[in-house]
């Protein structure tokens, strides 16, 4: 029984550990140039582009506000992690949500709780993603036996830039053949 009272305390004590994460990107068109040859239009989340890695600790309570600013709806999508109890949150556009309209904000409540890794956050409703509407999501372990296993925690992020907008990009998939 005291082991037991003692696990319901030591669990009690790990969630108001916990913190709420809030993190607002205020969604719009960036004109960039990734060539060097060319400026293209591309998304990002407060004037930035790639945007930057979302950190939290396993049990906290990340709060993503999205203000979209775009001509078109958009949503958010946690890839990676469970939705137990709020698939409403999972972003998948016309799956879960409508999307966000253009000139309206919504707030993710993501929980972290049992979940732990490297994932991403990226757009769920077009070719958004493609666009650069799209960052990872860190959240670390609280198991201190993973600390000893390595020396530094480095996050590298790849990203794959055509030479054609992306809506240009997908109309010509959908019509050659392979």
């Amino acid at each position: 029984m005291l082991a037991y009272t003692l696990l319901i305390l030591l669990a009690g004590g790990l969630q108001a550990l916990a913190a709420h994460v809030q993190v607002t990107w205020d969604i719009g068109y960036l004109n960039i140039s990734r060539d060097g040859l060319s400026t293209w239009q591309a998304i990002g989340a407060n004037g930035q582009l790639p945007i930057p890695p979302i950190y939290v600790t396993q049990g906290d309570i990340l709060e993503l506000t999205a203000i979209n600013h775009l001509d078109k709806p958009v949503t958010l999508h946690t890839h990676g992690l469970f939705q137990r109890n709020s698939s409403y949150y999972d972003g998948a556009g016309m799956v879960t949500e409508c999307g966000i309209p253009p000139g309206s904000q919504f707030t993710y409540i993501i929980e972290t709780r049992n979940q732990s890794g490297t994932h991403w956050v990226h757009s769920h409703y077009g070719p958004e993603a493609i666009d650069g509407l799209r960052a990872a999501l860190v959240i670390r372990d609280l198991d201190p036996k993973l600390l000893d296993e390595y020396d530094e925690d480095v996050l590298l992020t790849l990203e794959d830039w055509g030479q054609e907008p992306s809506n240009a990009m997908l109309e010509r998939m959908k019509t050659t053949s392979l």
